[in-house]
């Protein structure tokens, strides 16, 4: 039986389970970004970006007005960590 690492999380991408996406998913939409755009330099993605591509993923059913500054930075940020983790 493999031992698993208790360190390493699971690849888990909404749409692996049919549900629906919305702005308060800053996780799950950044390993949806980081699943879809998986050679992007960080550095170079813009907030204006990570909104269209957000609203673009097939699970987004979000109202798109709602997105904000905070929403985007947090999806970006947790995006980041993903990529740069430990």
């Amino acid at each position: 039986m493999p031992v698993k690492d208790k360190n390493l999380q699971p690849t888990h991408f909404p749409s692996d389970e049919n549900t629906t996406i919305g702005w308060e998913n800053s996780y799950e939409i950044a390993l949806a970004l980081r699943h879809q755009h998986p050679d992007v330099n960080l550095e170079e993605v813009s907030l204006g970006m990570i909104y269209h591509w957000t609203i673009d993923l097939p699970d987004f059913l979000d109202d798109h007005e709602l997105a904000n500054e905070q929403i985007l930075l947090t999806i970006y940020q947790e995006w980041f960590e993903e990529v740069n983790s430990v």
